[in-house]
């Protein structure tokens, strides 16, 4: 991450920051719900070597990082907050381009893509702009093309809907965000309602705040830098320790969930 490049959302208190940017500016870069290790399986899967790559919303870029590191034919981050774009931008060099534009309306051409990958995205975003934005993957996807996802996740499928209208509450109230998780059927049923085939899925803990998590995805010394920066500012603190403990809570209920989808032929 480059200290000159403005976080998204720097200048709002930590009170009132999305739950991703706050964590962004402590020093966090992993920040999918089922950490490194399923981002890593989903782009295995995802086929890259070799193929046109389109990453929605790919934000600091950690991800971008690791798909170019897959040898992909090219890659273009589409990314709607201007900092987030740059601090993109300054991860994947010359190697790749970002646009700033919306995940649902990239102005990319049609069948651009071998793959289209996207994390930590449709979450964040209404069941109608779910839709808009797993219709702009498929259509930016050549036939045979691969759409590969990684969100956070609810369990089981028979999950009765009181309790997830609870947790979706609880969740935006911790993260600022009005957060909206499906379950593995659910989210497989979006896709293939985009006349998607879902090809694997996949799930991990969703253990964004445990320390162990934290060890694996951002080493030991990026860790204790992320603890020193919360050591230090109490009201960074207060919200992080909060959304720990409604994750914690529901620890049972929530997961990061990863599919990879296939257009057809």
């Amino acid at each position: 991450m480059n200290a000159q490049a403005p976080i998204p959302c720097a200048g709002r208190r930590a009170e009132d920051a999305p739950g991703h940017w706050l964590l962004a500016r402590l020093g966090k870069r992993v920040l999918r719900p089922g950490g490194l290790g399923l981002t890593r399986a989903l782009l295995a899967h995802a086929q890259l070597r070799g193929a046109d790559v389109v990453e929605l919303a790919p934000g600091l870029g950690r991800t971008a990082v690791e798909i170019l590191a897959a040898a992909p034919a090219s890659y273009t981050g589409v990314e709607k907050d201007p900092d987030a774009a740059v601090q993109a931008e300054i991860a994947v060099g010359p190697r790749a381009r970002i646009v700033v534009a919306d995940a649902a309306k990239t102005g990319l051409p049609d069948a651009c893509a071998d793959a289209v990958v996207g994390e930590a995205i449709l979450t964040m975003h209404t069941d109608a702009a779910k839709t808009a934005m797993i219709a702009e993957a498929a259509r930016l996807l050549r036939p045979g093309g691969r759409y590969a996802i990684h969100e956070l996740g609810l369990r089981p499928d028979g999950l009765d809907d009181e309790t997830k209208t609870a947790l979706r509450r609880q969740l935006a109230r911790a993260i600022k965000v009005n957060a909206r998780p499906l379950t593995v059927a659910e989210w497989s049923a979006l896709l293939e309602d985009a006349g998607l085939v879902v090809e694997w899925t996949d799930t991990a803990p969703m253990a964004l705040l445990q320390l162990r998590r934290n060890l694996a995805d951002e080493g030991v010394r990026a860790t204790l830098r992320i603890i020193g920066n919360m050591l230090r500012d109490a009201q960074a603190r207060r919200r992080v320790l909060g959304m720990r403990a409604v994750f914690r809570a529901h620890r049972h209920s929530l997961c990061g969930v990863a599919l990879v989808a296939r257009k057809p032929a």
